[in-house]
């Protein structure tokens, strides 16, 4: 792909990473998830924290992919009406008060087509989004969304998972710009007590087939989880554990909350 300034902007954090000997953490967040107001707030206090990417979740009804506290967040940023438009203005509000850092919009295909790929390609781009994630898109049927945001600069990121055959882990090698999404175990998303043993062995067949970056999510829960993924991935997601631990929160107090449990995750991320 063409060297660009939002393929750069990703590129850049996981070098930067690599040459700090430690993995990119890359938290998570739904859009509209308290409120509007407060996912601008969470995503001041994630870059403040020591993100080094952050995804934005888009609210969709069916969100197969994910546990049951992000299809909470998703399910009420909906209710309260909660759309692809918002999470596109989020991102232009960030950029405008300073913020620097890569955001990638997860989502899923229904309601990307319903806005219309060229469309939300030009927009993405207009807003300083730097790609997306879309875990019901299969790499073998992505050309549709990853010519249109290849045109714009924009990452399409490719997901693997312990079940993935050789050939489908070269397809998505082929494929591949930013990084790879290696979901860590079978099922959706969610808060975890431990790593699978299968993980090793799991990265490293993926790894065999391709230097562009790794990042491991689903289930990552703690410090703990995030140093030993560190050692296996260039980058690692925490989704449901932050959402969770905010919950216990009154809203006035998730802010500083945020900003103080990704710097303990941030902490965790050097390599040994």
């Amino acid at each position: 792909m063409t060297e660009t300034a939002t393929a750069s902007r990703i590129d850049s954090s996981f070098a930067a990473c690599a040459a700090e000997n430690r993995a990119a953490l890359i938290p998570y967040i739904t859009c509209g998830y308290p409120s509007l107001a407060m996912s601008a707030d969470l995503l001041d206090a994630l870059a403040a924290g020591g993100a080094d990417l952050i995804e934005i979740g888009v609210p969709f009804s069916d969100p197969l992919a994910d546990g049951p506290t992000v299809q909470a967040t998703s399910q009420k940023a909906l209710d309260a009406g909660v759309t692809l438009a918002d999470a596109l203005n989020l991102v232009r509000d960030f950029r405008a008060r300073g913020g620097s850092i890569p955001v990638l919009l997860m989502g899923y295909t229904n309601p990307f087509y319903q806005y219309g790929l060229e469309r939300l390609a030009a927009d993405a781009k207009a807003a300083g989004v730097d790609g997306f994630l879309i875990p019901d898109l299969p790499s073998d049927e992505s050309d549709e969304f990853q010519i249109p945001f290849a045109a714009e600069g924009l990452v399409l990121v490719q997901f693997l998972a312990p079940t993935s055959t050789e050939r489908r882990i070269t397809d998505v090698a082929a494929r591949a710009t930013g990084f790879i999404y290696c979901v860590s175990l079978v099922g959706v998303t969610g808060a975890r007590t431990a790593l699978s043993d299968e993980l090793p062995a799991y990265m490293a067949r993926v790894r065999a087939k391709t230097d562009v970056p790794l990042t491991i999510g689903f289930g990552i829960s703690t410090p703990d989880h995030v140093r030993a993924a560190s050692q296996l991935a260039d980058g690692v997601v925490v989704a449901s554990a932050l959402i969770d631990h905010l919950d216990t929160l009154p809203l006035e107090e998730q802010a500083a909350a945020a900003r103080k449990f990704v710097r303990a995750m941030a902490d965790a991320t050097g390599r040994d």
